[in-house]
């Protein structure tokens, strides 16, 4: 039984935690909620702590010194985060962030500074979200740090445990606080990640393993979620984070309360000098207005536009901030060459796409592309920072084109940006939106606005996609089994059928039945020769006054992808 907890046990806890998340890895992975053949939050958790656990090997064992604890979490942390695989990976590592920000000043901690770093970690996972929703990692995280403050005395043992113990029951409610949750008949997956490291703690901790439990079996569904808030008079919501003066938010708040309705403004704790960092959220019908309020009053960035009309939300993706490492030497592997780099001054385009025609087509249009790893695993926020770095501009565009890899993407231009790189997201979906976002693309604009045509370009073109399902799971659209073909619209399941050309065509017609001028479709590897030229046909014949452009993708597991401008 350990009575603090100094270096040598956060490495013991990171090589338990890894150990354990590897152990229930494909537990984990089972209940991401969507029933297509990516879905992979216990992939992306080892992923990440096993970044975090390189890292900690590559430095010396500290020696006893005042600062050793929080030198070993802020390796772990970076760690985590140039290797984080996706939202939840992102979300780990600014929890392990906040911790080394509450310890950073003992050589070890006792059971009250251990809560109170708990309490930093859960804290610091909600500052980073957009819009947290309850039932997610963030309740459980929560829940723990209530539990571990809660307890009397500066028992370590006592507080891992009661933390423990705590999130493994809020977790077990998490399906009663999201819907979708409840439908599949799970509990978040992120969430149970989290109690398997804290788990691994108490182990450690303890020297015993708390009692086994099993998360419940996973059955499917989709998400939806309506617009919670203000009138049906604005088409579009607008949001973005803000480093500003206060006296300028004063301002700002005036002019977007003219604009729309719904407005939330809320300021992050201040650090040091630097102007505050604020979550700006509004309902607008001029979303270029909107956010070039916010470019008058400061500096905007992960900015995030949606329409009403057209856009089925996912849960929110988990967007922390980021911090510095090395880029890899094996990173050269993972860019797509695409000729002349630019000037130090100049401006460059880094997206994240699989599948070789899909990177020919943005070679083509200028783009740096980052390719996925051979094993399917999507590139890390080192990897995205490394690129950015490679084409050695000066102002670089990120565009992940993936939700899972939105948080990995804003991290690393996050860094780029504290490294004086002008770094912007430009939050893409789907590959067929970072076409729409580079055929505007001009740089004959101040990047600021080239940045911002290409979100409202991006936001305006409805994506979908086509895949087989990976499981039998129970969505919107209806029960679907193991083989069946489903039919995503805006990452939601909308259709289910069993022919793929045909179920395409259904999916066509469903989009263009809301409007439309110009469909894109990118082909998959798996796409039978006749399907380019049966829907082709089809929307000639239905539909005669849209433009069709067809390209050869090349991307697994989705033998169609679709835009609609």
């Amino acid at each position: 039984m350990l009575d603090t907890l100094n270096a040598t046990v956060v490495r013991d806890w990171c090589a338990a935690g890894l150990e354990r998340l590897r152990r229930h890895q494909h537990e984990i992975d089972e209940l991401n909620v969507y029933p297509v053949p990516d879905g992979d939050t216990g992939t992306n958790l080892v992923l990440t702590v096993t970044a975090a656990s390189e890292a900690l090997a590559a430095e010396p064992a500290e020696a006893a010194d005042p600062q050793s604890l929080g030198r070993v979490l802020r390796t772990l942390a970076r760690g985590a985060l140039l290797g984080a695989r996706g939202n939840s990976g992102v979300i780990l590592a600014q929890m392990f962030a906040g911790m080394a920000q509450a310890l950073a000043e003992v050589p070890a901690a006792g059971g009250a500074a251990l809560a109170a770093a708990l309490d930093r970690a859960a804290v610091s996972a909600r500052e980073a979200v957009a819009e947290p929703v309850e039932g997610t990692v963030l309740t459980v995280a929560r829940a723990a740090a209530d539990a571990a403050l809660a307890v009397d005395g500066d028992d370590v043992a006592a507080v891992v445990c009661a933390a423990s113990d705590a999130a493994r029951a809020a977790l077990a409610r998490t399906p009663q606080q999201l819907p979708a949750l409840a439908r599949a008949g799970v509990v978040d997956a992120g969430g149970r990640g989290l109690v398997v490291l804290l788990d691994a703690l108490v182990e450690v901790v303890t020297g015993s393993a708390p009692p086994a439990d099993a998360a419940p079996a996973p059955r499917r569904a989709a998400v939806t979620r309506a617009r919670e808030t203000g009138s049906d008079e604005y088409d579009y919501e607008v949001q973005y984070l803000l480093d500003a003066p206060d006296d300028a938010v004063d301002r700002l708040r005036q002019v977007l309360g003219r604009l729309g309705d719904s407005l939330v403004v809320v300021g992050a704790p201040r650090i040091g000098d630097a102007p505050r960092t604020w979550n700006v959220h509004v309902h607008v019908n001029d979303v270029g207005a909107a956010i070039e309020a916010g470019v008058e009053a400061g500096r905007p960035h992960r900015i995030s536009v949606v329409r009403f009309a057209d856009q089925v939300q996912r849960l929110p993706a988990h967007t922390p901030p980021a911090t510095s490492m090395a880029v890899p030497a094996e990173l050269i592997e993972l860019i797509e060459p695409g000729g002349a780099l630019p000037a130090p001054d100049g401006r460059a385009v880094v997206v994240v796409c699989d599948g070789d025609g899909i990177a020919e087509l943005l070679v083509g249009e200028g783009a740096t592309v980052v390719r996925p790893h051979p094993d399917g695993a999507p590139p890390s926020t080192g990897e995205i920072l490394g690129v950015i770095r490679a084409t050695g501009a000066g102002n670089v565009v990120v565009m992940p084109n993936d939700p899972d890899v939105a948080a990995a993407a804003t991290a690393a231009a996050e860094e780029a940006r504290a490294e004086g790189i002008r770094a912007g997201v430009v939050p893409t979906r789907s590959p067929v939106q970072a076409l729409a976002a580079l055929a505007v693309r001009d740089s004959a604009r101040r990047f600021e606005d080239d940045i911002i045509a290409m979100a409202e370009s991006a936001g305006a073109c409805r994506y979908a996609e086509v895949t087989t399902a990976s499981r039998d799971a129970l969505t919107v659209a209806g029960l679907c089994r193991r083989g069946d073909v489903l039919a995503l619209v805006q990452g939601e399941v909308t259709l289910i059928g069993q022919d793929l050309v045909e179920t395409c065509r259904q999916l066509l017609d469903r989009l263009l039945a809301a409007g439309g001028e110009m469909v894109t479709l990118l082909t998959g590897d798996q796409a039978p020769d006749e399907l380019v030229d049966s829907l082709t046909e089809h929307v000639g014949r239905e539909w005669p006054f849209v433009e069709v452009h067809c390209y050869r993708g090349g991307q697994p597991h989705y033998p169609l992808l679709v835009g609609i401008e």
